[in-house]
């Protein structure tokens, strides 16, 4: 079985996924760390020279790769399902996870991520909220295609294995 698990940045894709991939002994992989352990560039310094489209064209191949694989978890980045049909890629190769969190949350976390984000880069203080608002807005209509939704505050992994393992039976 393959999972993915998507939401917003800092929504803790990749510590939920690290704890899940754990718990059923799958392989893990972040997408993100993916991207940079192969091409030798973080994802940042990549948007910056190369743009968003070139990104997201090698993140969805580096998503085909991993499909290739089973009994894994893969943690994708906040705009994976985004672009590309990846959603409906992830949906028809395995399960899907939302890690909803409430803005204020995410906002928080944002502000106090030691990890530059290449979307926010340009973004003060005093507009982080109107941005949040909108783009968060555009991506939930691809994030609520996901099988499953979780409160991605205070994440039970324990219940999620089981949520999980349930549609496996169906």
């Amino acid at each position: 079985m393959k999972i993915f698990i998507i939401g917003y940045m800092c929504s803790g894709k990749s510590t939920v996924g690290k704890r899940l991939a754990r718990k059923l002994n799958y392989d893990f992989v972040d997408l993100d760390l993916c991207f940079e352990e192969k091409y030798h560039i973080s994802v940042d310094d990549f948007f910056t020279k190369y743009g968003d489209d070139a990104f997201r064209k090698i993140e969805t191949k580096l998503l085909n790769e991993i499909l290739k694989k089973d009994n894994i978890v893969i943690s994708a980045g906040g705009g994976t399902p985004c672009f590309n049909e990846n959603m409906k890629l992830m949906k028809k190769n395995g399960v899907s996870v939302y890690l909803k969190m409430h803005i204020n949350s995410l906002k928080d976390r944002i502000l106090n991520s030691k990890k530059q984000r290449p979307l926010l880069k340009n973004i003060s203080k005093d507009q982080i909220d109107d941005f949040l608002s909108d783009h968060l807005s555009k991506r939930e209509v691809f994030y609520q295609q996901a099988d499953f939704t979780v409160k991605g505050e205070n994440v039970d992994v324990e219940g999620m294995v089981k949520l999980i393992c349930s549609q496996e039976i169906e």
